[in-house]
C-alpha cells in the first residue's frame, strides 16, 4: 500500500538510496532539503523538498502533518582523519537524541503509525567469530558516541508504546559509489596510508548503500522492533582491508602494531576494534528483503568503475590533538 512518507536526513548517502527505493516502490515522499541546491536534488530524485529546522518543534511538526510514516536518516560525521576529535561526533549525536526526540514528538502528534531510526550494530559488544544477532549484548563501550546511539533507540521504543511501530535499523558500515567516506578509504587505501593495525582479526559488518536504501523501503511493513541491515559475509577486518586493496589495484596495507590503534582513534578505538560478525537473517525473514552485494568482495568490484578519487583531498589516518571522547 502507498504511503505518504516524511524523510529527515533526505540528501544524505543514506536518504538518497532510501528515497530511489520508496519511489520505486510506490510510495509519497517528501524529505528534507536546506536550501535550493539539496532541493533540486531531492527533485530529481522524485521527492517534494522541505525546508525545516530539525529543531524547530512547531515548524517539525507542520512539516510531518499529514504522513503515514516518519523516517529519521540522519548522520553527520566528518572524515576519518578526524574521528578521534569529540567534535567531529558532536552534530551526530544531537541528531540521535534531540533530533531523534522531536521527531518522535512530532510523528506521534500527527498519528503517524510508523517511525523508523538508522542505527549501527557497533553497538553490540564483542562477539568474537559467532554471530550476532538483535538479540545479542550491547555496550557503549564508556563512550559518549554510543550511549547517544543507544539513547537514540529508546526513542523508536517510545513511539512503539504511543501505539506505533518505531522500528530500528541498525546498520553496517556504508560503502558506495557516491560516498565521501568511500573516497577516502580508495584514495587512501591506494596510497598506503590506511594501515593494517595489529592481526586485524576482528570481524567488520558492511552494506552496500544502495541495499540499505532497499532495507529501508522493505523494512516499513516489518513488525516494530530492531534489525540489522548488513551483508551476508562479514569478513575480519584484515580481509576487509585486502579486497578494497585488490579492487582498486593497490598494494596490501602495511601493518601497525596494535597499541597504536586507541593511540590512533581515540576512544573510537573501543567499538571500531570490536569483532562483529552481525547477522541479517531477522529482517530477511519478516520483509523478504534481500543484499544484491552479498559481500564486499561483490559490492567493490560494482562500485570500482564509478570511483572517481582523482581530486579526493587526502589527510593520513594518524593521531590529532584533540580532547577525548567522553
Amino acid at each position: 500500500m502507498a504511503m505518504n512518507i516524511f524523510v529527515a536526513g533526505g540528501t544524505g548517502v543514506l536518504g538518497r538510496a532510501s528515497i530511489r527505493a520508496l519511489i520505486v516502490a510506490g510510495h509519497r515522499v517528501r524529505a528534507t532539503a536546506r536550501g535550493e541546491q539539496k532541493a533540486e536534488l531531492v527533485r530529481s530524485l522524485g521527492a517534494a523538498p522541505v525546508a525545516v529546522d530539525l529543531y524547530d518543534e512547531k515548524g517539525l511538526r507542520n512539516a510531518i502533518a499529514g504522513s503515514d510514516a516518519v523516517l529519521r536518516l540522519t548522520t553527520k560525521i566528518g572524515p576519518m582523519s578526524k574521528l578521534r576529535d569529540p567534535r567531529t561526533w558532536e552534530e551526530t549525536m544531537r541528531l540521535r537524541t534531540e533530533g531523534a526526540r522531536m521527531l518522535v514528538d512530532a510523528a506521534i502528534a500527527a498519528g503517524a503509525g510508523v517511525y523508523m531510526h538508522e542505527s549501527v550494530t557497533f553497538v553490540y559488544a564483542d562477539g568474537g567469530a559467532s554471530w550476532l544477532t538483535e538479540d545479542s549484548p550491547t555496550d557503549d563501550g564508556g563512550t559518549a558516541i554510543l550511549r547517544a546511539t543507544l539513547a537514540g533507540e529508546r526513542e523508536a521504543e517510545r513511539f512503539t508504546q504511543h501505539g506505533g511501530r518505531g522500528i530500528v535499523l541498525r546498520f553496517g558500515g556504508f560503502y558506495s559509489a557516491d560516498a565521501a567516506s568511500t573516497l577516502e578509504t580508495a584514495a587512501l587505501v591506494r596510497k598506503r596510508m590506511m594501515p593494517q593495525i595489529g592481526a586485524a582479526a576482528n570481524y567488520f559488518s558492511s552494506i552496500h548503500v544502495p541495499d540499505a536504501g532497499n532495507a529501508v523501503a522493505a523494512a516499513l511493513a516489518a513488525p516494530a522492533g530492531i534489525y540489522n541491515v548488513v551483508d551476508d559475509t562479514p569478513i575480519p577486518f584484515a580481509a576487509y582491508l585486502e579486497t578494497v586493496a585488490r579492487a582498486v589495484g593497490a598494494r596490501r596495507p602495511f601493518h601497525l602494531p596494535g597499541f597504536v590503534g586507541k593511540w590512533m582513534f581515540g576512544d573510537v578505538w573501543k567499538f571500531f576494534s570490536r569483532s562483529q560478525r552481525v547477522s541479517n537473517a531477522r529482517l530477511k525473514y519478516v520483509s523478504g528483503w534481500r543484499p544484491e552485494a552479498r559481500s564486499v568482495a561483490e559490492g567493490w568490484r560494482m562500485i570500482v568503475p564509478e570511483l572517481n578519487v582523482s581530486n579526493t583531498k587526502l589527510q593520513p589516518v594518524s593521531p590529532a590533538r584533540s580532547r577525548r571522547a567522553a
